[in-house]
């Protein structure tokens, strides 16, 4: 895992937002919770892409977080899927911060989610092969 600002973000932009105030901690940093929740939601989208249905988070690797999100930076996530099992998924999530006025981009932190395929009644199925 690298943090330089000269490195890319790896895989496909899935979700972009803005920091508020209301999403901080009292050192006037973003929440890391609400980092992780913008994350598995941008894992659930590739996850339903990839599975073409429903999906749950089930574990997610070690989540080291490298630099603070401030207010008023937009924070984008990227994932990549990884690995596509039986019945589930490994999803590698980059989240990176447009930095407020300057608009310079650091990664703020990384992790692989596993997501599992659900049919309607929320049990395990078959992830399609691609297409």
């Amino acid at each position: 895992m690298t943090d330089t600002a000269s490195d890319e973000p790896r895989g496909e932009l899935a979700v972009r937002t803005i920091a508020m105030p209301a999403d901080t901690n009292a050192n006037g940093d973003i929440f890391g919770g609400w980092v992780m929740s913008r994350m598995d939601q941008a894992g659930g989208i590739a996850g339903v892409g990839r599975s073409k249905g429903r999906v749950v988070t089930v574990a997610v690797d070690a989540m080291t977080f490298i630099r603070p999100v401030k207010v008023g930076d937009v924070l984008c996530v990227y994932t990549e899927v990884e690995k596509v099992g039986r019945t589930s998924m490994k999803i590698h999530i980059e989240a990176w911060a447009q930095r407020f006025m300057t608009h310079d981009r650091e990664k703020v932190t990384d992790a692989t989610f596993t997501f599992v395929a659900i049919d309607e009644n929320g049990r395990p199925r078959e992830v399609p092969k691609e297409d």
